[in-house]
């Protein structure tokens, strides 16, 4: 934690003592795990290695009774067996129990079939994400991007400088609901709601400004008993 909290500060501190032309350049950052999550052939990998990874455990698992067969079969005839014959059995648990652990680390094991098989699928997926991830630097003309997934742990990220949907799009995995203009429809006006009773108030003036009918008669009406 230290390393990589000692990395990223390094960057940061490189970029402020490099000087004023360098602190104006452009950066962003990235999430590359969360884009190859989205990558339909991340997920076809993903698929294959987790059935090689079921295969192999289940090859363990079988292995793993045999030695419990060995074991329960020694405890059983123990009394019965002479010396040479306890250490031969003996000998033979030690041999499957080295058996197993030698395929588990073979097959699980640092550099073992499964990190090279997964080193083999993903490899294309990554060189696709970094293509793009190249792309989009140029057409933004960013100096650095930095991986949020990466060895790096950043403490703080401004989603002002999160290119991760850019690169979506130039993989054509883009939210439909990021970074798109959004859509212009037709003005619509709605017409004010009438007042409840209206019709039956002779002062009511209608929505259109135009006093009705009942309300012009009595107005003028009242107009012509006026006192002069």
């Amino acid at each position: 934690m230290r390393m990589r909290l000692a990395g990223v500060l390094g960057v940061v501190a490189g970029l402020l003592l490099a000087g004023p032309a360098a602190q104006a350049q452009k950066f962003g950052w990235v999430d590359s795990e969360f884009i190859m999550g989205k990558m339909p052939e991340f997920a076809k990998a993903q698929k294959e290695l987790n059935g090689l990874s079921e295969t192999w455990q289940k090859e363990i698992e079988a292995q793993k009774k045999d030695l419990d067969h060995l074991y329960h079969t020694y405890h059983d005839e123990e009394v019965v067996l002479t010396e040479p014959m306890k250490k031969k059995r003996q000998d033979e648990i030690l041999l499957k129990e080295q058996e197993i652990k030698t395929y588990q680390n073979k097959q699980f094991g640092y550099e073992g079939q499964l990190f090279k098989k997964r080193q083999e699928l993903n490899k294309p997926v990554q060189d696709k994400v970094f293509e793009a991830i190249e792309k989009v630097a140029k057409k933004k003309q960013l100096a650095m991007v930095i991986d949020k997934a990466g060895d790096l742990t950043l403490l703080y990220t401004n989603p002002t400088y999160d290119y991760t949907e850019f690169v979506l799009e130039e993989l054509g995995l883009a939210a439909e609901d990021r970074n798109q203009p959004g859509t212009k429809g037709p003005v619509k006006t709605v017409a004010p709601p009438k007042t409840p009773g209206a019709s039956a108030d002779p002062a009511f003036e209608s929505d259109s400004g135009t006093p009705d009918k009942a309300t012009d008669a009595k107005a003028k009406r009242a107009a012509g008993k006026s006192p002069k």
